[in-house]
């Protein structure tokens, strides 16, 4: 990928490989390096840009250093005004960055990620209520809370799968079944929920 630098990456991070007259980039890479805006969840369905705006965008990253790898070529910045922390798409959970997979497609560095708000705590030995294992002692990057029940506390990684197996359509919160805003609170976090029926 003429983006991000890499070629064996999970398409769920980083979308399929494209082509155009022998530029391969990313799906998400494009979207994220060039700011597209499709109004919406990020769909299965490549939205490419022109070739010229491909090229000007890897250009000007070309000695952009990603601050989490520290290697060039970072395309991706924070949208906080002023802050100049660029990255590379597949370093994002690394950095813990949070990119939006909707609208105009915003990535943050760690520093200033959206975060869950709640006074809440998980009690002494509370699970993950997806993968059964213990989760951090308070909201993290990688320690998440439904912000409807304040029941289910999970690992990012463990409700991101569920998200891309579940779909729009059936992705709910694992304990009070709440959709609407648990959703929405989901996706403003940086999950990809994809818009299509559920996978098994």
């Amino acid at each position: 990928c003429v983006l991000c630098g890499r070629a064996d990456v999970d398409p769920d991070i980083c979308g399929y490989l494209c082509a155009t007259r022998g530029v391969r980039a990313h799906e998400f890479c494009l979207k994220f390096a060039m700011g597209i805006d499709d109004e919406g969840p990020v769909t299965t369905g490549i939205v490419q840009p022109p070739l010229s705006d491909v090229r000007r965008v890897v250009r000007a990253a070309k000695n952009k250093k990603c601050f989490v790898c520290g290697d060039c070529g970072a395309t991706i910045r924070c949208a906080k005004a002023y802050c100049r922390r660029k990255f590379h798409l597949p370093c994002a959970t690394d950095g813990e960055c949070v990119t939006e997979f909707f609208g105009s497609c915003r990535s943050f560095c760690g520093k200033h990620r959206p975060q869950q708000t709640s006074e809440a705590a998980p009690a002494q030995g509370t699970n993950c209520t997806i993968c059964l294992e213990p989760v951090g002692d308070g909201l993290s990057y990688h320690t998440m809370l439904c912000p409807v029940c304040k029941q289910a506390w999970f690992h990012r990684g463990c409700i991101q799968r569920y998200a891309l197996s579940a779909g729009i359509m059936q992705f709910k919160c694992p304990v009070c079944a709440e959709q609407t805003a648990f959703s929405m609170e989901m996706i403003t976090m940086g999950l990809q929920i994809p818009v299509r029926l559920v996978s098994f």
